[in-house]
């Protein structure tokens, strides 16, 4: 398949509402043409709810998440569940937020659509390939936090946690699958570089007899800033966009309010509707220019 245009979208739990206003300003303007879509962690989610083309859905159900009593729980914190119950997801994708399935896989079957894990036990990037009957499995498999919930989702028998540990930013995974054109949701700043944080360094301590597993914590951030270094000068056949805000977001990962997440949702509408003008402003000049010149 020759795939020209990719989409990616970042993890950044809680911070993907900024992601879900981008693809929202997306679906109203019937912005669909990406050949390949690949989702880390909380993008995967966002990504799920755009091919399925449910408007404003995932953030809702983002909404009733950050008040949801069994969601949330810190007594959990130290126990195997984790404080946020990840496995809840499946009630949600078939309850009050239902995630049409059905519909993603029929608006996605002339599409590339990958959604990025770490393997538990080498540390690897693994890149799911979402199925009718595994696809709700791939996304909480590529959003198992370690420490923040059970921390490993098995797919196809395999111990999986969230993607972000072995590639956070998979613009070189897209390039490596073939592409002409990336375009990439962001939820941290364009310009950030990032050094390890507390789970990073815990985690390399807490995992040390595993020592490739291990290393993926170890070389997280690093990996980050060659990708934030690479889109910033990609190889000269590529032609990278992103849409990030231009400043930190009022949600975190785990730190959150409904108002912090209304917020950066709208942020997102807005940024997600100013990129396609100025896609359509391009467009535009482009076509005058190749009418002048003929």
């Amino acid at each position: 398949m020759n795939m020209k245009r990719t989409l990616v979208v970042e993890g950044g739990g809680f911070r993907t509402a900024f992601s879900a206003g981008v693809l929202d300003a997306f679906l109203i303007s019937n912005q669909f043409d990406y050949d390949r879509l690949i989702g880390v962690s909380g993008g995967a989610i966002a990504l799920s709810y755009y091919l399925s083309k449910q408007y404003r859905t995932y953030y809702q159900s983002m909404r009733f998440l950050s008040k949801d009593a069994h969601f949330l729980k810190w007594q959990r914190a130290l126990s195997p569940e984790g404080y946020m119950d990840i496995d809840y997801m499946k009630q949600i994708a078939t309850g009050p937020f239902y995630f049409d399935v059905n519909r993603a896989m029929d608006n996605s079957e002339k599409k590339d659509v990958w959604f990025v894990a770490t393997n538990k036990n080498t540390g690897d990037a693994e890149y799911l390939y979402p199925e009718e009957s595994n696809w709700v499995d791939c996304v909480i498999a590529s959003s198992t936090l370690p420490f923040v919930t059970k921390g490993m989702h098995e797919v196809n028998g395999q111990p999986l946690m969230d993607g972000g540990w072995s590639d956070p930013l998979p613009v070189m995974k897209a390039v490596e699958m073939g592409t002409e054109e990336i375009t990439i949701i962001r939820t941290n700043p364009r310009d950030l570089k990032v050094s390890q944080t507390w789970i990073d360094y815990f985690a390399s301590f807490y995992f040390r007899e595993n020592a490739s597993f291990q290393a993926c914590f170890k070389r997280n951030s690093e990996m980050y800033n060659e990708a934030v270094k690479y889109m910033e000068n990609p190889d000269d056949n590529i032609t990278v966009k992103q849409i990030a805000p231009e400043k930190f977001l009022e949600s975190s990962a785990t730190s959150y309010t409904k108002k912090s997440i209304g917020n950066d949702y709208r942020y997102g509408l807005d940024m997600g509707l100013q990129f396609i003008a100025q896609q359509k402003l391009s467009e535009t000049a482009l076509t005058v220019q190749s009418k002048q010149v003929g």
